[in-house]
């Protein structure tokens, strides 16, 4: 239950950081209410799972999926550049975020 909860919060994180940029440095106002409604739940949901799993692959599992949805959003919706070494790269950061998610223990 634990890791679903950081998956869960590392999808949010995708979230506050796509209403991040749309928020177009905090001037529009429903892309900043999304961007505060997604980080409460991304770090709420960290910080529940923090309770049973050790800080370092859970943090990391939050930050890589984070990052790669980020990066995936961007490049289907946002007109980001799209390259063979990024989707490389994020799949490396993919294949990271899973052994990390199987080698983290619970207490």
């Amino acid at each position: 239950m634990a890791w679903l909860l950081v998956i869960v919060a590392g999808v949010l994180e995708t979230g506050f950081a796509v209403c991040l940029k749309l928020s177009h440095g905090f001037t529009r106002l429903w892309p900043t209410v999304a961007f505060c409604a997604f980080a409460l739940g991304s770090f709420g949901l960290l910080t529940m799972s923090l309770k049973k799993l050790d800080v370092g692959p859970a943090y990391a599992v939050w930050t890589g999926i984070g990052a790669a949805g980020t990066a995936i959003y961007g490049m289907i919706f946002l007109g980001d550049l799209v390259s063979t070494l990024k989707i490389v790269s994020i799949s490396l950061v993919i294949i990271g975020v899973i052994g990390l998610q199987l080698s983290g223990s619970a207490h």
